[in-house]
């Protein structure tokens, strides 16, 4: 997986810059599916708006060849394939039961395309495996391989640190690396920690 600290915000000048990854996404490329729908202080930002963003977040994540190109109908496909994960790390992070139909639309994602590599041979590289990377099926190919890691990151050693950010208006979710973490990254933290400090002086200055 490609560098994901650097996120494609250039489709969209005006919108809000996105933060770093949240823990666990650099390993978990379905977490980070998951938080490519934002909310932040400055507005919402949604990095799968449209099939250009979408084309080149499915790239840096090695989900789609370099170059290719969504269209609107697929974009929005994905976009509603991400509500069903979303939907599932929610329930996860609250000790509820999985939806339903997110079970059902991560389930159907896990069968629609292959997501093991096939044994290949060409002259250049002689026998090897790879995925392929059909141009009327990169989006079956790139839920089919955002299922799998989902269904891992839920029933893996992972799942028990999943958690909701609890930096307001923040949404993301993320694996927690120690027990007192409450934040999906510094950024939250600091925002909470000084929204705290400010209503601290608010009622000190009213007594």
């Amino acid at each position: 997986m490609r560098d994901m600290s650097q996120r494609t915000t250039s489709t969209h000048p005006a919108a809000p810059a996105a933060p770093p990854p949240a823990p666990g996404a650099e390993q978990h490329p379905a977490l980070d599916f998951a938080n490519s729908l934002l909310t932040l202080p400055a507005g919402p930002l949604d990095l799968l708006a449209a099939p250009a963003p979408t084309s080149e977040w499915l790239a840096a994540h090695d989900l789609a060849p370099e170059g290719s190109r969504v269209r609107e109908a697929c974009t929005a496909r994905l976009r509603a394939f991400r509500e069903a994960v979303r939907e599932l790390l929610e329930a996860a992070v609250a000790g509820r039961p999985a939806p339903a139909g997110a079970l059902a639309a991560v389930n159907g994602a896990l069968t629609a395309a292959p997501s093991v590599p096939l044994l290949r041979w060409d002259a250049e590289r002689g026998l090897h495996r790879s995925l392929p990377h059909p141009a009327d099926r990169i989006a079956d190919r790139a839920m089919a391989l955002l299922a799998a890691d989902a269904a891992d990151l839920l029933t893996g050693p992972d799942a028990a640190r999943l958690a909701r950010c609890g930096g307001t208006p923040c949404t993301r979710f993320y694996v927690r690396t120690h027990a007192a973490r409450h934040w999906c990254s510094t950024r939250c933290g600091d925002r909470v920690r000084a929204a705290r400090a400010y209503a601290r002086k608010r009622a000190a200055e009213q007594d």
